[in-house]
């Protein structure tokens, strides 16, 4: 029986085949495609597809990191080009990005099975790890999608999406815990600095930017923290004392 293709499962299914084809090269025509879809909308009441096609985007950028730059710009491209009716399709992208980022950046902070696992992991060599096997992936599996959340964030701010303001809460909540903080939450202040430092570091945020390096040097420091991710705090501060210039450049 032939699906209807006006149903979910089929915008579902033909929506996430164009973003496994979506690389920079076939970036225009494939996003034109995506957008067609979305657009789609324009005769329903309720917007549902454009919604649904909102979520497979965000979902996407979320699990494949090393393309968040390349989802940034197909959503910023969406917010401009959507023309749905009666939503507005900018405004309800600006509102889904705002409470998705939101609710999932605060899910992740408090996810503490997840965490809980991977430290198991790292502590019990790999007759825990298979024990929990389920367990271990799907922490895995979130750890993953809360480095790529934060990413996405950062390049959303970096194509001003997001203001400043939402930047320095995300990473005042991530260097909330200065005591024993968690690696995640180290991992993830790094990932997003590395993300906007070029941008984010300006004369208007210098003092709030003072504040945060001077603690990541007392993290850095810290007996509480890992060997690894004192490394890699201190890369970040090598990174800005370079002006935001990788080593190789």
């Amino acid at each position: 029986m032939p699906i209807d293709p006006d149903s979910p499962v089929f915008v579902d299914r033909k929506v996430t085949a164009l973003l496994n084809k979506l690389t920079m090269q076939k970036f225009d025509s494939i996003s034109d495609q995506v957008i067609a879809w979305a657009n789609k909308s324009e005769k329903e009441k309720d917007g549902r597809t454009l919604v649904q096609v909102i979520r497979l985007v965000f979902e996407k950028a979320i699990d494949e990191a090393i393309w968040s730059e390349m989802y940034a710009r197909l959503w910023r491209k969406m917010m401009e080009q959507i023309s749905s009716k009666p939503i507005a399709g900018g405004q309800l992208f600006r509102k889904y990005m705002l409470n998705r980022c939101q609710k999932d950046f605060e899910r992740a902070s408090r996810d503490e099975a997840a965490k809980a696992v991977i430290r198991q992991s790292k502590e019990g060599g790999t007759e825990k790890v298979a024990l929990y096997s389920d367990e271990y992936y799907a922490a895995q599996k979130a750890k993953r999608q809360g480095l790529g959340l934060i990413k996405f964030i950062g390049e959303f701010f970096k194509l001003q999406m997001l203001t400043e303001r939402i930047m320095h809460e995300c990473v005042k909540k991530l260097l909330g815990n200065v005591e024993n903080p968690e690696e995640e939450e180290i991992e993830s202040l790094c990932t997003l600095l590395t993300t906007v430092g070029a941008s984010f570091d300006t004369p208007r945020a210098r003092a709030h930017m003072e504040v945060y390096f001077s603690r990541m040097k007392e993290l850095s420091k810290n007996q509480n923290v890992s060997l690894r991710m004192q490394f890699m705090l201190q890369d970040m501060i090598e990174l800005r004392e370079r002006k935001w210039e990788s080593r190789n450049a």
